[in-house]
């Protein structure tokens, strides 16, 4: 498993989504998905919602990932 499949597998899940992804080693991954889709749900629902379109891998390929969820207007509002 590589970072760039990771981004693949979540892309094509959310595909509205944008999605960076940087690993090295793997197994340990973090993730940045800014979808507008995540409007209104919480940080755990939205943690969710990105682990559906990895299914089985994660826990078993994907060892750990650390994900930052953000709606467009939260990344636009940063800093």
């Amino acid at each position: 498993m590589d970072a760039a499949t990771v981004r693949a597998l979540i892309a094509a899940g959310m595909p509205d989504a944008q999605v960076t992804v940087d690993g090295a080693d793997g197994v340990h991954f973090e993730a940045l998905v800014i979808a507008s889709e995540f409007a209104g749900m919480r940080p755990l629902q939205r943690h969710r919602r990105v682990y559906q379109t990895l299914g089985d891998r994660l826990g078993g390929e994907i060892h750990a990932l650390a994900l930052k969820t953000l709606t467009p207007e939260e990344w636009a509002a940063r800093d």
